[in-house]
């Protein structure tokens, strides 16, 4: 089954972006030329969602005039304005609702706008099907899981502890994973985000629906995945897509060597590993190392 809808949350401010962060909103960092939130929808699409809602806050109009509604890239796209007070992750969903839910109880794919990955979501959609879970986490094994929050699944891959505490059933949990920001929901999840103000989804209507013991899933994976919050994370992020430890299947265009329309001057050295964009020049006897974009 395909879902066609999905919610992209890119109102975050990207206060530890320092003066990146302040310039522009963290899904407009460009990896060799694509900002986060284009990746993003060129992921979705690349698993057949034409229909996206995004939420704006920080810079949002940057976003916006980036997409604008969508059909050049063969999508239909939706905006979320948060004006004044920004929502969160559970108050953007709250407020966005009436762009993502059908009424007709079909899931929505949600995820964040600092990411980016190459994951099977076909499969995390047959897996949030198969169980009749109200929502399904993506998670995955990581060294900081234990710092920002750590979840624990069962062999079966039911979510038995969240944040750190076990659920009614008392089930034993495996190692600790973390959250990716990646989830397929049902639209009665929504339910449980409290009616107004800002509110985080984790700690709000996920920790509501372990409480309760409901149905609650996750979904490991080892593929790839990565997030763009500081500024060593994200110059990272662009080398593990120059150098190729990101298998994007759905890049836009090649993500290393030199755009035909930049100009190399005489002497100048682009490295193999490096990605010169459209109009750029390198100059006279300039050398560009690996892992830069420009």
């Amino acid at each position: 089954m395909v879902i066609p809808r999905a919610m992209i949350l890119a109102a975050g401010y990207g206060t530890r972006l320092g003066e990146l962060g302040r310039a522009r909103p963290k899904p407009m960092l460009p990896v060799v030329g694509v900002p986060l939130v284009r990746w993003a929808v060129l992921w979705l699409r690349h698993h057949g969602i034409r229909e996206i809602a995004i939420n704006l806050h920080h810079l949002g109009e940057q976003i916006e005039a980036e997409l604008g509604d969508g059909a050049a890239l063969d999508v239909a796209i939706a905006y979320s304005r948060e004006h004044g007070q920004i929502l969160g992750t559970g108050g953007g969903l709250r407020q966005a609702r009436r762009l993502i839910d059908d009424g007709h109880g079909t899931p929505v794919v949600v995820m964040n706008a600092k990411l980016l990955v190459d994951l099977d979501l076909h499969a995390v959609i047959e897996r949030h099907l198969a169980t009749g879970a109200e929502a399904t986490m993506v998670v995955r094994d990581d060294p900081e899981a234990e710092r920002w929050g750590s979840l624990r699944t069962d062999a079966a891959g039911d979510v038995t502890h969240l944040l750190g505490k076990p659920g009614p059933k008392g089930q034993e949990g495996g190692p600790a994973l973390m959250f990716t920001g990646v989830q397929v929901l049902a639209p009665r999840f929504l339910d449980r985000i409290p009616p107004s103000g800002q509110q985080c989804v984790v700690r709000t209507a996920y920790s509501q629906l372990h409480a309760e013991g409901g149905a609650f899933a996750g979904f490991v994976t080892d593929e790839y995945w990565w997030e763009h919050s500081t500024v060593e994370r994200y110059l990272q992020g662009v080398a593990n897509v120059i150098e190729g430890r990101a298998k994007v299947a759905y890049a836009p265009g090649p993500v290393r060597g030199v755009d035909p329309s930049a100009v190399i001057e005489a002497g100048a050295e682009v490295d193999v590993h490096a990605w010169v964009g459209p109009g750029a020049t390198i100059g006279v006897g300039a050398k560009i190392g690996p892992r830069v974009q420009l």
